[in-house]
């Protein structure tokens, strides 16, 4: 008899799979049968995440138009309600009060005779520029590519060009602007993704736009008439693919007054890791030209699920919150999956941080992830010998936090359960290495690319103290963030069973002390 500990929906349910042996086979219930004991029926197929977005059913891919208003911080994102699989691209619309639970919307925008609705951002009106509003009720303004796919078809090379919708009742309805497109092409193949914001240098409004392999910034008094002003890129950062999904704003180093200014840009293929990721640059912004002295390519992220991440404009604080999309699309159409496709990685804070000489751009979970955390397990502190391991038993399986702190870690780490599923993660400070390997963590058979071995992550400026190594495990997704953000790899998984231990093994050559060790189980934010 195996005994599994599964966690379905709000509960979790201690099972007994019996085990009918015929000659030396043994036959073992797989998730999806767990899955139909005991539990609500809403968001619990296999492999649904518990505690990230995912649409209710259908495609989903990039987010799109991250704007607060009225309370409400707005997720709109590439959605195609009639497949499983990428189709005819609409934006797909859900809100929140807190950026954890989430309430489905309408869908906002469709296609029309301009073509499909690709991606792109939004904007409040608050001066009213556009005329679409008063000052009593600005214009919630959506900023997107049109992508004529008959035109593409057709072997022409304009068939990319930006529109915009605006809507007066926060999101719900939408009224495309009958001047469409503001922004023609003059024959760039991929012309597309615009990110918006309002330029307080210049006092007005500025878009930037991905072109092939560069940046190009754009100017706009009403969000209608626009100007070229300059561009980015041709000879800095990485080129092994499209550039896609531009943002570009302010932070101010940590502990000091310094500000300098953040371009993300992502870019498939060419991650180091293999197919989409997105890099970073880190400059300064006069109000129309972005500039960077920066030579060595950076990355948000360097596991291999997100990608086309961009950040919400208007927030409280002005807080610079990120939302990436969970996959990558060397395989995104492939996952296995049945009702819906994709998930978006937890919301995280940016903020620069120095470490020695090296500025970094910091991505950490927002502080009201915290507050769906429940029912800590703890071991205390615990020390390791030269090659000793320590096995925990997982209370909360797939839909936990585990969470310690360690000096200079070199260690190996397996996640694992009773099926033989194994997901290897090694970090050795010694090396400045960490790896991710999940080619044996569950399903991935779908695609010969999910697998491609280990996965890389230079640690080179980890620093020599203790440092926090926080992993949030869900359903089909686990996301590895050390030293509160400095290095993150986000993957997906879909073990076969629910992990149900983890393996700590020190591979140092001296004893290793791991402090304040929990794992928490995270809330269902469907409930």
């Amino acid at each position: 008899m195996v005994k599994v500990l599964q966690k379905v929906g709000s509960k979790i349910v201690l099972m007994s799979i019996v085990a009918t042996v015929f000659g030396c086979k043994q036959e073992v219930k797989t998730i999806e049968d767990q899955m139909k004991i005991d539990t609500p029926e809403y968001y619990t197929e296999s492999y649904r995440p518990q505690f990230h977005f995912t649409p209710e059913e259908k495609w989903m891919n990039d987010p799109n138009g991250l704007v607060y208003n009225n309370g409400n911080y707005h997720l709109f994102y590439q959605y195609y309600p009639d497949s499983t699989v990428w189709g005819p691209m609409h934006w797909g619309h859900a809100i929140s009060k807190d950026l954890v639970k989430w309430e489905h919307k309408p869908i906002a925008l469709y296609p029309d005779k301009h073509g499909l609705i690709f991606s792109g951002s939004a904007v409040m009106d608050t001066k009213n520029t556009s005329g679409f509003g008063t000052g009593e009720n600005p214009a919630m303004v959506a900023i997107f590519t049109y992508h004529d796919m008959e035109g593409e078809q057709a072997g022409k090379m304009d068939f990319q060009t930006q529109g915009i919708a605006y809507s007066l009742d926060d999101g719900n309805t939408w009224t495309k602007y009958e001047g469409n497109p503001v922004i023609g092409n003059d024959g760039i193949k991929d012309f597309r993704d615009p990110k918006v914001f309002w330029n307080e240098k210049e006092q007005n409004w500025t878009m930037l736009l991905v072109a092939g392999d560069h940046l190009q910034i754009w100017s706009s008094p009403n969000l209608k008439e626009w100007d070229k002003v300059s561009e980015f890129g041709k000879d800095k950062g990485a080129h092994g693919g499209v550039w896609e999904c531009p943002d570009l704003f302010p932070l101010t180093i940590e502990g000091t007054d310094e500000e300098k200014w953040v371009l993300l840009i992502s870019i498939n293929p060419g991650a180091p890791n293999g197919g989409s990721g997105t890099q970073y640059f880190i400059g300064d912004f006069d109000g129309t030209t972005f500039t960077t002295d920066q030579t060595e390519n950076k990355w948000i992220d360097l596991g291999r699920d997100n990608y086309a991440g961009v950040t919400y404009n208007h927030t409280p604080n002005n807080d610079r919150i990120f939302i990436g999309w969970m996959s990558n699309w060397d395989y995104a159409r492939d996952t296995p999956t049945e009702k819906w496709r994709s998930a978006m990685t937890v919301p995280r804070k940016l903020s620069l941080r120095k470490i020695e000489d090296e500025v970094f751009l910091i991505n950490y979970p927002i502080e009201k992830f915290s507050e769906i955390t429940d029912k800590a397990y703890t071991e205390g502190e615990m020390e390791l010998k030269q090659e000793q391991k320590k096995i925990i038993a997982l209370k909360y399986g797939n839909q936990s936090e585990i969470k310690f702190s360690v000096k200079n870690p070199v260690l190996k780490m397996y996640l694992s359960n009773e099926v033989g599923d194994s997901l290897a993660i090694e970090i050795d400070a010694n090396n400045d290495l960490v790896t991710i390997d999940r080619d044996k963590s569950g399903k991935t058979d779908f695609s010969e690319k999910f697998k491609g071995g280990a996965q890389r992550m230079d640690i080179s400026k980890l620093p020599k103290e203790n440092v926090e190594v926080r992993i949030l495990l869900d359903h089909s997704s686990i996301e590895l963030f050390l030293n509160k953000g400095q290095y993150v790899m986000t993957n997906q998984i879909f073990p076969n069973e629910f992990y149900t231990s983890l393996t700590i093994e020190n591979t140092a050559n001296e004893a290793v002390q791991i402090v304040n060790f929990k794992e928490r189980k995270v809330e269902r934010i469907w409930d």
